[in-house]
C-alpha cells in the first residue's frame, strides 16, 4: 500500500501550484484533482509534468472538478449531453494516462435524479470501456448526496456491474454511517480510499486529531484484498498549517508499512 494527498486538499491553489507545493513538502503520491479542463493540455500540463518529474512524485488518481454536472450530463435523458462529457472525460482519460494515473473518480448521479439502476450501469460501462484504453479504471466512489451515498446501491453495482469503488471516509460518515458498513458490503471491489479524521463536530479534519480508527480500517480492508494508495483528502477549512497535512501523511505511512 501507498500514502499521500489529493491535490483538492490545497484548493482554491491553482492545481499546477498544488503538485509543486506537496513535492515542496515531500509528499511521493498524490491525487490530482482537475479544476479546469483547461488544465488537460497546454502550459499547466507542462508545468504539472515538470513538478512530478522533478519531485519524483506518482500520481495515483484523476479527479474531475466536472463531478457535479454528472447528474445533467452523464446520467440525463439528452444524448448530445452524455457524448458531451464522454469527450470531456475520454480527454481526462489521456491526461491520466499522460501522468501515469491509473484510477479516474466518479461521483455519479444525485439521489434525486431520474435515472433507473439500468441507465445507469449502461453509462458507467461505457464510461468503464473508454477509459480502459487509456489503461485507466473508473472507481466509483461513496458520495452523500449522491445515489452512491446509499451502500444498497454500491452493492447493487457491484453484483450487477463489478463496479469498482473508492471509499471515503467523510462522505461515510456524512451519510450517516461507519465506512466498515461499506468495507463488509464491497469491500473486495474497493481499490482507492481517500482518509479523513473524524470527532464529534468536525468530519473532516487532519489524521490523528480525530477519534476515527483509521488504522482498524485498513486492517478491515487488508482482509478484503486492498493493496492501493491511502490519500489525505480534506477541505481547506479542515486545517490551519501545512505541517498538519505531513504529519497526517507520516502517520499513514507508518499504517500502510505496517499492513504491506
Amino acid at each position: 500500500m501507498t500514502s499521500g494527498i489529493s491535490t483538492a486538499t490545497l484548493y482554491p491553489l491553482e492545481t499546477e501550484k498544488a503538485v509543486k507545493t506537496l513535492g515542496e513538502l515531500g509528499v511521493k503520491n498524490i491525487e490530482i484533482f482537475v479544476n479546469d479542463t483547461s488544465e488537460l493540455s497546454g502550459t499547466v500540463r507542462q508545468d504539472i509534468a515538470s513538478f512530478l518529474s522533478g519531485y519524483g512524485m506518482n500520481v495515483v488518481s484523476v479527479h474531475p472538478f466536472l463531478s457535479v454536472l454528472e447528474t445533467t450530463f452523464l446520467f440525463y435523458d439528452y444524448q448530445r449531453r452524455v457524448n458531451t462529457i464522454m469527450d470531456i472525460y475520454a480527454r481526462h482519460f489521456e491526461f491520466a494516462q499522460s501522468v501515469g494515473a491509473k484510477i479516474f473518480v466518479l461521483h455519479g448521479a444525485k439521489k434525486d435524479a431520474h435515472c433507473t439502476n439500468e441507465v445507469y450501469i449502461e453509462r458507467l460501462m461505457k464510461l468503464c470501456d473508454i477509459a480502459a484504453k487509456f489503461g485507466v479504471t473508473v472507481a466509483q466512489e461513496n458520495v452523500h448526496y449522491c445515489k452512491s451515498g446509499s451502500i444498497d446501491f454500491l452493492k447493487m453495482l457491484k453484483r450487477e456491474c463489478g463496479a469498482k469503488f473508492v471509499l471515503d471516509i467523510k462522505q461515510a460518515v456524512r451519510a450517516g454511517f461507519d465506512p466498515l458498513e461499506i468495507v463488509d458490503a464491497v469491500g473486495e471491489n474497493i481499490i482507492h480510499l481517500h482518509v479523513s479524521d473524524n470527532r464529534e463536530g468536525a468530519d473532516c479534519i487532519p489524521v490523528g486529531q480525530g477519534t476515527y480508527n483509521i488504522r482498524g480500517l485498513v486492517s478491515e480492508l487488508r482482509k478484503k484484498g486492498f493493496d492501493g494508495a491511502m490519500l489525505l483528502e480534506l477541505y481547506n477549512n479542515g486545517y490551519k498549517e501545512l505541517s498538519e497535512l505531513t504529519e497526517s501523511v507520516k502517520l499513514l505511512e507508518n499504517i500502510s508499512k505496517e499492513f504491506s
